[in-house]
């Protein structure tokens, strides 16, 4: 039986939290309050019946394409905001699709594919759907009146297919009689998605996610970090084997890809991977008393 961690106890309270207007699950109405109006740290679908909240990328292809605004300051201040204070640990800990690709991983009997030779250059491409599908093409590709379609929602978020697609189609029989190429599409994404994440941990994450392009700008500047004790640390190398991300905490313990999800930390033979908002003054005192109770 898998254990169940601190991290996917919050994982499963913050997707339920957010998902959790009941009517909209069961009538497959979507929840137009004023809490729509406020974005949610991870990736969750506007149109899933259950959300309170709306989804930051979603919104920023909402303002980017409107004919009224070309920019938001709260969207990308919210963004901003999110990422100084602790880059890609949304990712780790408050993002429902990424909770979904952990489940999924740790399905058993699967051969894992730990990397392969094209992981690495594509790791770029969730920088490029960033660039053409969330801000270059709404922005210029414009219908009669100049509004700009949320592209990346349409022919690719797989989290929106099984969160809001799938609800919308299964509790609505209008929704049922109007699904066409494009339905089929968003849902030969998705099971691509569901089988490579029982493969690879996180491909969504590594390869796709515009939001975690974003987040992973700030990972190295963010207040939340990890941090690495040289004069503790033995370059045994056994973080780098357990980080399901493919990086190096030891070398590069605030990469880009980090996730924070603390499996480095934990495997940590000799307590040499600090996390938090500490600063290094404090975070070497801390060590300090830490060695003298050892």
């Amino acid at each position: 039986m898998a254990k169940v961690t601190l991290r996917s106890t919050v994982q499963a309270i913050w997707t339920l939290a957010s998902n959790s207007y009941l009517v909209g699950l069961i009538q497959g109405k979507i929840y137009k309050g004023n809490l729509k109006r406020i974005c949610v740290p991870g990736l969750n679908c506007y149109s899933c019946p259950g959300a309170l909240g709306s989804c930051p990328i979603g919104s920023l292809q909402a303002v980017v394409g409107s004919w009224k605004f070309q920019t938001s300051l709260y969207i990308t201040g919210f963004l901003m905001l999110i990422g100084a204070i602790c880059g890609r640990f949304v990712c780790g800990w408050l993002c429902p699709f990424g909770w979904i690709q952990d489940l999924l991983y740790k399905i058993p009997f699967v051969r894992k594919l730990k990397t392969f030779k094209l992981d690495k250059p594509l790791r770029f491409l969730k920088y490029v759907i960033l660039l053409l599908f969330v801000i270059i093409l709404p922005m210029f590709i414009v219908d009669v009146i100049g509004q700009g379609m949320p592209f990346f929602c349409k022919l690719i978020c797989p989290s929106g297919t099984l969160m809001g697609g799938w609800p919308l189609i299964l509790s609505n029989k209008p929704l049922q009689d109007t699904i066409g190429w494009l339905f089929i599409w968003k849902n030969v994404v998705l099971v691509a998605i569901i089988i490579l994440s029982i493969i690879i941990y996180r491909p969504f994450c590594k390869y796709i996610c515009p939001l975690g392009a974003i987040y992973s700008l700030f990972n190295p500047i963010s207040f939340y970090k990890l941090r690495v004790a040289e004069s503790r640390c033995t370059k045994c190398g056994i973080c780098s084997k357990t980080c399901g991300m493919n990086i190096d905490p030891y070398k590069q313990p605030n990469h880009p890809e980090c996730i924070r999800c603390n499996a480095c930390k934990k495997a940590c033979p000799t307590n040499a991977i600090s996390v938090g908002c500490l600063s290094e003054k404090k975070e070497m005192l801390e060590l300090k008393l830490q060695a003298k109770k050892q």
